[in-house]
């Protein structure tokens, strides 16, 4: 039986708000993510160098597979659900989001992609490696120091730069062909729409808070994701509809008032189109997630 509410995985209460390992076995990174093929969202940033191996699962519905030598960064609130690893070496890390430089951590928040998978070449692997184990040494250093958490969470911002540097690079690639305005306005299109499609359904209602037409979002998204505004913020619905089916034992009409519909029945036929099942259908079927 699903627990009635998505498992939060926190960080344990301790001074520094770090957890940081070195993993050696598959079993490890189940353990520090929170636990092979059990699906949970985390309170704090998880970050993770795969030296050698290979990893594989979903992250909020989307696929993800990891071969050496990369890095994952996932945001607070995702739901993670990791279900193979494979001679995994490497360091895996958890942290609390205050720790972070705010303008690094919107880089990724605002960022066109929901996920950040980075590829490496040898020489970043060999540094994000070195950085790793800076951070192990001084947080589980047992020698009382004064200025033991500013250097803690100096190296720690060093690690998280380094990451925005990387994937901002890599995420600019695929979007240099298009001008920075409309990449901008996409970008805040979706953190909004992350923040608000409880209450917001309609892309006018967006287009109002970010003081555009309606028309220029449409275009604009249009033209950069290839979808309609419509239709991701139909996206961000769903998603957390069928988390919601999948992982909690909430019934389809709590689910359907707690996405904003009062009308129940209306959010199933909405849901059976989307998804090509009815939500009961699909809550039986977790093979088949979409």
């Amino acid at each position: 039986m699903a627990n009635q509410d998505i498992q939060i995985r926190h960080l344990q209460q301790d001074l520094t708000g770090i957890e940081i390992t070195y993993v050696s076995g598959d079993k490890q990174i189940g353990d520090m993510a929170g636990h092979l093929g059990r699906p949970h969202r985390h309170d704090h940033y998880f970050c993770f160098l795969l030296e050698s191996g290979s990893v594989s699962g979903a992250i909020d519905f989307h696929d993800v597979e990891m071969d050496e030598p990369a890095l994952m960064l996932s945001c607070p609130g995702q739901v993670h659900d990791f279900r193979r690893a494979k001679n995994v070496k490497g360091w895996a890390i958890a942290f609390d989001p205050k720790y972070i430089d705010q303008n690094a951590r919107m880089v990724i928040e605002h960022s066109l992609a929901n996920i950040a998978i980075i590829r490496l070449n040898e020489t970043d692997k060999q540094w994000f490696a070195h950085i790793f184990q800076l951070l192990s040494a001084a947080v589980n250093d047992s020698k009382s120091a004064q200025f033991e958490q500013q250097l803690v969470q100096a190296l720690l911002n060093a690690l998280f730069y380094k990451t925005v540097n990387i994937f901002q690079f890599q995420e600019n690639e695929r979007i240099q062909a298009v001008s920075l305005r409309s990449v901008e306005i996409v970008k805040v299109f979706n953190l909004l729409v992350r923040a608000h499609f409880h209450a917001l359904k309609k892309p006018a209602d967006y287009a109002s808070q970010m003081n555009i037409t309606v028309s220029y979002l449409n275009d604009t998204v249009k033209s950069i994701t290839g979808f309609s505004s419509t239709w991701l913020i139909r996206q961000e619905i769903l998603r957390e509809a069928q988390r919601l089916l999948m992982y909690t034992s909430k019934s389809v009409k709590e689910i359907a008032f707690q996405l904003g519909y009062e009308d129940h029945k209306y959010f199933i036929r909405l849901f059976s189109k989307s998804i090509g099942t009815s939500p009961a259908i699909f809550r039986k079927q977790p093979g088949k997630l979409s």
